[in-house]
């Protein structure tokens, strides 16, 4: 089957759907199907092969000059390609931090418009070559923000769209009118020209069918997989041995030596884009409260690391203060960006994965990436969570936005490492069983089928 996933780039940033889209298309190409996944915007960012196209359509230096220089709506194409090139797009995009988007709320109606707003040569272009060239059995759009292409398509007798829903309604629900009130008219409108969706767990299915308006049925739940491999203990063992060297391995690993396991303190660890969304500064203020509880002062250790933009620094800025204030700089790490050896490791070495985001989380990739390691998770009752830790078994769930919940949960959890140990392992089972990137890619590779087969 040829498929065609338009993949919406993160502006350099480590994004959960360029991961998952990424790897999704990886595997579908390992499986022997004919796959080119198609970045829009900017190009996407991986912690892994990159299989994406080398060409960027829709670019963001273009969608933006078309939106508010009138003269650019009808330059060549040429031209064009031009703003779209890979180095330029880095380049305007190198330090973004979190978007506004009280300023964006007239771009986003105008590309939901599709061939009838702003943008309509750049949906022309990316739709001409989809149908002229690369002739797809079908199209997968990344996200619900792309579905102003969808009409195009089937006015062009293209193959049948799928869209994949993956946290629009955060970036939606912070629009300002009038905008927010088009926006969603234009999903809902724009919504039933497409053949099916797809989410990663059933709370955004629910959610979703209902904010788009569409059938339930329409809405398919494809969990999201992991590669594995770089999970097991030979990989872990293999990076460490890069890392020391072959004579500090051999001599480590010497039947001459004798290993002393010794307790440490135990760790608590943050990953996930650093940003007041992701609720690191709640979890801060609960290690605050916790380290004031008996038996735990400086008992602990909090490790952060994760993506952190120049529209962030300030935020980040107060929670280093906090911290200082706290007096707890001598117990607070900051681990910055990982590759995705040291992200593993960096799970790998927790005792608790705590990610207290203060919006309901549609994705939850670290989340499942901590599990994948062993790691037991420490998640807020809401959105995708509870549903994740209930399959899994893998963790305990804490009062959203309630840093004295969180702190007492923390407690329970370092008090008994055991049994924070045998929450992990059990995560790490259903994850390995349950959550690898070859049954994501059967799965969906399903659905293409019955897509395809429908639309004959």
């Amino acid at each position: 089957m040829k498929i065609a996933y338009i993949a919406a780039g993160a502006a350099g940033m480590y994004c959960g759907s360029c991961l998952h889209d990424n790897r999704l298309a990886r595997v579908l190409l390992e499986l022997g199907e004919d796959v080119i996944l198609v970045p829009t915007y900017t190009p996407i960012r991986t912690d892994e092969v990159d299989v994406s196209h080398g060409r960027v359509f829709f670019g963001g230096i273009n969608a933006y000059l078309q939106q508010h220089v009138p003269l650019f709506r009808k330059t060549p194409r040429w031209v064009d390609r031009l703003f779209n090139s890979r180095w330029l797009l880095n380049l305007a995009t190198s330090g973004a931090g979190s978007v506004d988007p009280a300023k964006l709320g007239g771009m986003t109606v105008s590309m939901l418009r599709g061939e009838e707003g702003h943008q309509a040569k750049e949906v022309d272009k990316l739709v001409d070559w989809l149908v002229d060239e690369v002739q797809p059995d079908v199209v997968h759009l990344s996200n619900s923000m792309l579905l102003g292409m969808a009409r195009r398509i089937n006015q062009r007798c293209g193959p049948p769209v799928v869209c994949a829903l993956s946290g629009e309604d955060i970036f939606l629900e912070q629009l300002a009118e009038p905008h927010y009130s088009q926006a969603r008219a234009l999903l809902r409108e724009r919504a039933a020209e497409v053949a099916a969706f797809t989410t990663l767990n059933r709370y955004y299915a629910d959610f979703m069918a209902d904010y788009l308006a569409v059938d339930r049925a329409k809405v398919h739940v494809v969990p999201h997989g992991l590669d594995l491999t770089e999970y097991s203990e030979e990989a872990a063992d293999h990076r460490l041995r890069l890392e020391i060297g072959e004579e500090r391995w051999q001599t480590l690993n010497s039947p001459d030596v004798v290993h002393e396991h010794l307790p440490g303190v135990p760790v608590i660890g943050y990953l996930a884009r650093i940003c007041h969304d992701k609720g690191l500064h709640v979890l801060v203020e609960a290690c605050e409260l916790l380290n004031k509880m008996p038996g735990f002062e400086y008992g602990f250790e909090l490790k952060v690391a994760g993506y952190l933009g120049e529209g962030d620094k300030p935020y980040f800025a107060e929670i280093l203060k906090r911290i200082e204030r706290a007096d707890m700089t001598g117990i607070f790490y900051h681990n910055g960006e990982l590759s995705l050896g040291e992200k593993i490791d960096f799970l790998r070495g927790l005792n608790v994965f705590c990610t207290p985001t203060v919006y309901r989380e549609s994705k939850g990739l670290p989340a499942i990436e901590a599990l994948a390691a062993g790691t037991p998770v420490l998640l807020p009752d809401h959105g995708s969570f509870p549903e994740l830790v209930a399959e899994s078994g893998g963790g305990l769930l804490h009062r959203p936005e309630d840093p004295a919940h969180l702190a007492e949960r923390l407690a329970e959890l370092l008090a008994d490492l055991d049994r924070a140990r045998k929450l992990g392992e059990t995560g790490r089972e259903h994850v390995h069983t349950h959550r690898h990137a070859r049954r994501m890619a059967e799965n969906t590779l399903g659905l293409y089928g019955t897509i395809v087969s429908q639309a004959v």
